[in-house]
């Protein structure tokens, strides 16, 4: 049992020395465990509040009981505090903290502005360099869609560097009026500069007078019977107008808004997120954020700010739907301005992205049910002791016996969990040819490292009995009490949906066919399918640029990546001449020789 009496106490101990800036505070156990991890703009105010224990709802009131000692950080800003609170949330995933499953990543616009002539290219990753970044996209789709225009519109290129460099003749992009071709000087750099000027301008919503310039520019291109660019012109203002006709009224004005809307149902949170830049919808996500019970909406909504924003670009201005505590620390953390509307459009725009939420928690609450009824069957089907809460599928993957890799993916009632995926690089089978002997090394070592927390319930393999025996040799040094081995190989002709299910001391058998049992399997076994093949070609294409770079006397990591991010490809370096390889920053003439040398002897 916990003593609130004690813990109170001991919180009461720390206010009298917690100090009056911003930062973080940590709340500990008598264990040594991270209970809480929390930021404020003045430490001691934000940890008093937690004195008044009949304010709290009992999730904080249970906290607050095991609060043995706090520890604080003091930071310079607000910023920085929230991404210090971050940081710690990542490190130790405290049991009383709201957290954010986050691990997607957005996909931007990039230009280089530094370029002689900047490229537009689709960006995703860490923004480190001094690229102009725009974004976040929800998804591919998006993300194509604004390259669309703005190649219809500002004829940038979007060819890569050593395509650009070598290119003697306009490609094909040019000649459906989608570049203004700077590789064969058919603009000059001036009037490139301008045209990168302008897109910055438009994805930056400042984007008024652009079609009245292009408006006077094809005036002035008929007045002197160039009617060639004023037709070209033309084209590009009528790109323009479909773009501002396609423009939602209820987006209009909006230049870099992120819309969030959140909801409870079913004892679920849901948080979603639309992206708006320039008046143009950029795509939405959602998000369950977990360990919500008892959370207010608002208590949910400043950890998904916190945790969202600490990994993702903030806008310029984040309409929410919910008050928050200290609008002014979170402002000045985020360097955006946060809107809670009552009325108009934008709080029009509040409802939708709530309402969104309102149909996500729905659909997640039904899938669960169907995933629910799905392990149930499992459960009768196999004869399984309880519904799994952890199914390991494993698969291998080679070229005629090369690059051989085995793959772990993991499912849960949740779905699958992708953090937990694992490739095992075959070291200790002579013959790759083998799947046995390859599938027999994977689980050996997948044992070795086998804890309590990451014990599977059911591992299903891609094979037949054959692969079924060979992992049982394998683990007969292991307690295999709980674990059910299942095999599913293909059936007749190889068609889904007829596959036999293998198990020790059982009679291979059949599902129902196409029933949603069968599904739920051909599912996770095609996952483990796309998983290792998709490793395996990674690890293919890592191989043939390590075997024509990497083997320089000289040439590291960094070096590698400058020649590759100039040329493009391993081809091009080989291909490139002494004078060329010289024109790469940090590459001095000695380098450029051995490299040079390296291809050419």
């Amino acid at each position: 049992m916990f003593d609130l009496k004690r813990g109170l106490e001991n919180l009461k101990r720390h206010t009298k020395i917690a100090p009056e800036n911003p930062g973080v505070y940590r709340m500990i156990s008598a264990e040594g465990k991270v209970l809480y991890v929390g930021k404020a703009k003045n430490i001691k105010k934000r940890i008093v509040a937690y004195s008044h224990i009949n304010k709290l709802p009992k999730r904080l009131q249970q906290m607050v009981a095991q609060i043995d000692h706090m520890e604080f950080i003091v930071v310079d800003t607000e910023a920085r505090a929230l991404l210090v609170e971050n940081e710690l949330i990542k490190k130790f995933s405290p049991p009383y903290n709201i957290l954010l499953k986050d691990d997607k990543t957005f996909p931007y616009l990039m230009i280089d502005e530094n370029s002689p002539y900047p490229r537009l290219s689709k960006y995703r990753g860490e923004r480190k360099d001094k690229n102009r970044y725009f974004g976040p996209f929800a998804n591919v789709l998006a993300v194509n869609a604004a390259v669309d225009i703005l190649q219809k519109v500002f004829l940038l290129r979007s060819c890569r560097d050593n395509v650009f460099k070598n290119r003697q003749r306009p490609c094909l992009m040019y000649q459906i009026k989608r570049c203004s071709a700077p590789c064969v000087d058919k603009i000059s750099q001036q009037d490139y500069k301008e045209l990168v000027k302008k897109a910055i301008a438009f994805l930056e919503g400042k984007n008024a007078d652009i079609q009245k310039e292009l408006s006077a520019q094809m005036m002035e291109a008929s007045d002197r019977q160039d009617f060639e660019t004023a037709l070209a012109i033309r084209d590009r203002i009528r790109a323009l107008s479909a773009i501002q006709t396609r423009q939602n009224v209820e987006y209009a004005g909006l230049v870099s808004t992120d819309i969030i809307g959140i909801a409870e149902e079913s004892n679920l949170f849901a948080v979603e997120v639309f992206f708006v830049r320039s008046g143009q919808n950029c795509g939405n996500a959602v998000y369950f954020p977990n360990q919500t019970e008892g959370a207010e909406k608002r208590e949910v909504l400043e950890a998904f700010l916190g945790e969202f924003y600490a990994n993702h670009l903030p806008p310029k201005e984040i309409i929410i739907g919910e008050d928050i505590e200290n609008v002014d620390f979170w402002q000045q953390a985020l360097q955006a301005k946060i809107v809670l509307p009552k009325s108009g459009n934008k709080f029009k725009l509040r409802q939708f992205a709530e309402q969104n939420a309102v149909d996500a928690i729905r659909r997640k609450v039904a899938l669960e049910a169907s995933v629910k009824n799905n392990l149930q069957a499992f459960c009768e089907k196999f004869g399984l002791k309880k519904i799994p809460q952890r199914i390991e599928i494993y698969d291998n993957s080679h070229n005629q016996g090369s690059f051989a890799i085995g793959a772990m993916v993991v499912a849960t009632p949740d779905g699958f969990d992708k953090k937990n995926y694992r490739t095992f690089n075959i070291k200790y089978t002579e013959n790759t040819h083998d799947d046995f002997a390859m599938m027999k090394e994977v689980l050996l070592r997948r044992f070795e490292k086998m804890t309590p927390e990451n014990k599977p319930d059911v591992i299903l393999l891609d094979g037949g009995r054959g692969q079924l025996n060979a992992v049982y040799e394998a683990l007969q040094g292991f307690n295999l009490d709980g674990i059910a081995i299942i095999a599913i190989s293909k059936g007749p002709d190889r068609n889904a949906g007829k596959e036999f299910y293998h198990m020790k001391d059982k009679e291979s058998f059949e599902l129902e066919y196409r029933s949603p049992l069968a599904f739920y399997l051909q599912n996770l076994r095609d996952e483990a399918h796309r998983f290792a093949i998709g490793t395996h070609r990674k690890k293919r294409a890592k191989s043939i640029t390590n075997s024509v770079i990497d083997e320089i006397e000289g040439i590291g990591q960094k070096r590698k990546t400058q020649l590759l991010r100039y040329f493009g490809s391993p081809q091009a370096v080989k291909e490139a001449s002494l004078k060329e390889l010289m024109k790469i920053e940090g590459i001095s003439k000695k380098i450029a020789e051995k490299i040079y040398n390296y291809f050419h002897n």
